[in-house]
């Protein structure tokens, strides 16, 4: 028996997999030597590769491609990128390459709109699909992004009272969308989710505030989003289908009405042992929506999608070193990293969110079940159990070298949630961030985004410095 961590990987996986191999016992993440960038810039560090989004979205425009050609669909797709997920420039500007549109989630994301149309980065043809509960600030910048001249906003009504922001203050014609209230999982504490119209009351709402006025705006998009995200199950089958049929009961008396917005919530891989097939959830999706269309003799819609974590989620690896190794009963043996996961993945305190996680080094090692703890003075900031087992195993840390950590696939929301810089728990500063992305010649490039933050940054925010 091959009594070594890699042996325990292989024994337990099929491994190595897509973006992950090891060489020379060392991990090396969609080709990077891991262990090369530890020794470039030290630790604790995250890694933003950036190649990664595009082959995302290429994934997926490819695998719709399959699908719409399979069912012979009618219908277009077109995907969106849900910026919430991951609001950086170098995050949505790659994105921007591979020819999607944006969704937005509160008023600031107007002003990031702004900018990339100064920086020539879009036009004002691009699909901008505004989501959220929107305060006046936002309905105020929805308005004058279409007054300018942006073609395709679609502000996705949270409310009723909703529409009657963009009556006063849009000039001229303008499309809308309606999210429909989604009934949420029977684990859920209640019902029916706090965002969107029930589906009850569109068609009433419809005829009643948007009918007859086509000449100053016209309904063309339904949405829906489940928490749950898209998964082949009942629960998800069943809210999919209830959309579709609303869809065709207003597509009969709205036939400005084109679009179907299925939201985002695929998946990525948080384990070895991730298992999930794209191509057959969207070949069933759009086979689903082509039936009951030609059910209910109604054009077939386009359809929308908003990945977030899907397109940014892949991107990113955080890297740890483990300072120390405490014994503290018979069977608890922790390894303390030089970060804190509380302030760097707070998913994972949050939400008990489980990333991918792997030794960068000595995967020849014997492997050992370990707690990884943090550098905070909170008991929670700890990390025991991965996706696929209520344990965690690593090698030992033995020799001099230290023993290296990464989580990986770590790049949606955890930024977004943390705060990026600013003042963390028991003051741990922000980690370096590194970007790795092509240059003009193709050639990957790695450069140094934010370095790990400073006392003097912390002093002066909090009012130490003046």
């Amino acid at each position: 028996m091959n009594n070594t961590y890699l042996g325990l990987v292989e024994q337990t996986f099929n491994f190595p997999q897509e973006g992950l191999l090891v060489k020379d016992n060392s991990l090396h993440f969609n080709g990077l030597d891991i262990k090369a960038l530890i020794d470039k810039y030290g630790t604790p560090m995250k890694i933003s590769y950036l190649p990664k989004i595009g082959m995302q979205i290429n994934k997926a425009k490819q695998m719709f491609a399959n699908a719409i050609k399979k069912h012979k669909y009618e219908g277009q797709y077109n995907y969106c990128y849900c910026t919430k997920s991951s609001h950086f420039s170098f995050v949505v500007e790659e994105a921007l390459k591979h020819g999607i549109h944006l969704e937005t989630s509160y008023a600031y994301d107007i002003e990031i709109i702004k900018k990339l149309y100064e920086k020539r980065k879009i036009t004002k043809d691009i699909f901008i699909i505004c989501n959220g509960y929107k305060q006046k600030g936002y309905t105020r910048r929805i308005a004058q992004l279409i007054n300018s001249g942006f073609k395709n906003v679609i502000p996705v009504l949270d409310n009723k009272e909703e529409l009657n922001a963009y009556k006063r203050a849009v000039k001229g014609p303008f499309k809308l969308g309606i999210r429909v209230a989604a009934e949420e999982e029977p684990t859920f504490p209640f019902y029916t989710s706090r965002l969107g119209i029930r589906a009850k009351d569109i068609l009433e709402f419809y005829v009643d505030n948007i009918e007859g006025y086509e000449d100053k705006f016209q309904l063309k998009m339904l949405h829906i989003f489940l928490n749950k995200g898209i998964k082949d199950d009942i629960y998800y089958w069943s809210e999919l289908n209830k959309i579709i049929n609303l869809y065709c009961q207003l597509k009969k008396i709205c036939p400005e009405l084109d679009s179907l917005n299925i939201g985002g919530g695929f998946p990525i891989k948080h384990s070895l042992g991730f298992e999930y097939d794209y191509q057959f959830m969207i070949n069933e999706i759009v086979g689903n929506i082509k039936a009951a269309c030609k059910k209910a003799k109604v054009p077939m819609p386009n359809i929308f999608t908003e990945f977030g974590s899907y397109t940014v989620g892949e991107s990113m690896a955080h890297i740890y070193s483990v300072i120390g190794q405490k014994t503290q009963n018979d069977r608890e043996i922790w390894y303390m990293i030089d970060s804190s996961f509380i302030t760097t993945l707070p998913d994972t305190w949050g939400i008990g969110e489980r990333f991918l996680m792997l030794p960068i080094n000595k995967w020849d090692q014997e492997p050992q079940r370990v707690v990884l703890g943090g550098i905070t003075c909170d008991s929670h900031d700890y990390y025991d159990s991965e996706e696929h087992i209520n344990e965690v195993f690593l090698p030992k840390a033995n020799g001099e070298e230290p023993l290296y950590v990464g989580f990986f696939h770590t790049g949606a929301y955890q930024d977004q949630i943390s705060g990026y810089g600013g003042i963390k728990h028991c003051l741990i500063p922000s980690p370096k961030h590194i970007i790795i992305e092509h240059d003009k010649n193709g050639k990957l490039v790695d450069w140094v985004y934010a370095k790990e933050q400073t006392a003097q940054s912390m002093l002066k925010i909090l009012g130490y410095i003046k």
